[in-house]
């Protein structure tokens, strides 16, 4: 968690400013602060368009019946996007781009599902260090069944 905080605090700012230089000192400070204004305008309407499919998806989930799950997590990439874009650099900008365009958010869509599946076994109190049981072939379940009259229910 260390490393993460100071690569957000710190690292990230001096990658920033040392792009930001560079990129002034190529096509001039006005046209600098011209490009990050429009990019910053650019991203809060590209994410305000993604954050109204997500939430059109997420209801469309809803009605169906369905567990949004993907939509959720959709509408959070989106958000965490567009926070990205809405910061002053061109770095975070590339980012929070990958974050907001549908094709690359399925992808880190992917990413993310696949390497959380792993830990919420182990994110369960009393799991820590088990591993979840190997799934029996077959598919059996262990339990017993009652059969009950959907004419007694209430």
């Amino acid at each position: 968690m260390f490393v993460l905080l100071l690569l957000l605090f710190i690292v990230v700012p001096i990658v920033e400013i040392y792009v930001i230089i560079q990129v002034g000192q190529t096509i001039g400070a006005l046209w600098t602060i011209a490009l990050l204004v429009a990019d910053s305008i650019l991203g809060w309407m590209l994410m305000r368009s993604q954050g109204r499919a997500a939430w059109r998806r997420f209801n469309d989930a809803v009605a169906a019946g369905r567990v949004p799950a993907r939509e959720v997590l959709d509408g959070a990439l989106v958000i965490f996007g567009g926070a990205l874009l809405l910061t002053p650099g061109f770095v975070t900008d590339i980012f929070g781009l990958l974050f907001l365009l549908p094709p690359t958010r399925v992808a880190i869509r992917g990413l993310l599902v696949r390497r959380v599946a792993g830990r919420v076994f182990f994110a369960v109190p009393g799991s820590a260090g088990r591993r979840p049981p190997p799934p029996r072939p077959g598919g059996d379940v262990d339990g017993t069944a009652t059969e009950v009259d959907p004419r007694a229910l209430p």
